[in-house]
């Protein structure tokens, strides 16, 4: 196994700009998607429980950028556990684009901190990361802080 979690795309006409290469959103848009698509195959739980009361809210989203990528670009987003504390969890993203000689180059790299909240919309109060996405996020915290006792 791992120490990321991987998230696969090839880049599309619609995520290029007028002179052809990627639109910074978009990397941006494939960080939530790749965080996304990790709680729908590791964490199917925290899922039903986003229904209910749950609140993922993103505080902070950063990428830094190291070279152009255009349509038909295959990538890899590799997401990483930077902190896991009682509330937040901060996470890494390489955007890596993958040569079908099996070369692969770091295009991009990015983070994101989230906040758990739960309650109503005028009430909500921060809260302790859910159990089961804490047991999903373990096998990639290699060098990440332990959860808090």
């Amino acid at each position: 196994m791992s120490d990321y979690y991987e998230y696969l795309h090839t880049v599309g006409f619609e995520e290029t700009n007028i002179v052809g290469n990627v639109y910074y959103v978009n990397y941006l848009r494939w960080q939530g998607r790749c965080r996304e698509m990790f709680l729908k195959n590791l964490a199917p739980e925290v899922l039903t429980d986003l229904q209910h009361d749950l609140k993922l809210f993103t505080l902070r989203v950063d990428c830094e950028f190291f070279a152009e990528i255009t349509a038909f670009d295959d990538l890899s987003i590799r997401m990483r556990l930077i902190d896991l504390a009682q509330t937040q969890i901060e996470f890494g993203f390489d955007y890596v684009r993958l040569d079908p000689s099996g070369d692969e180059a770091l295009i991009a790299r990015g983070r994101q901190r989230v906040a758990c909240m739960r309650g109503p919309n005028t009430r909500t109060v921060p809260a302790r990361v859910p159990e089961p996405l804490a047991r999903a996020l373990a096998p990639y915290a290699a060098t990440a802080a332990r959860r808090p006792a």
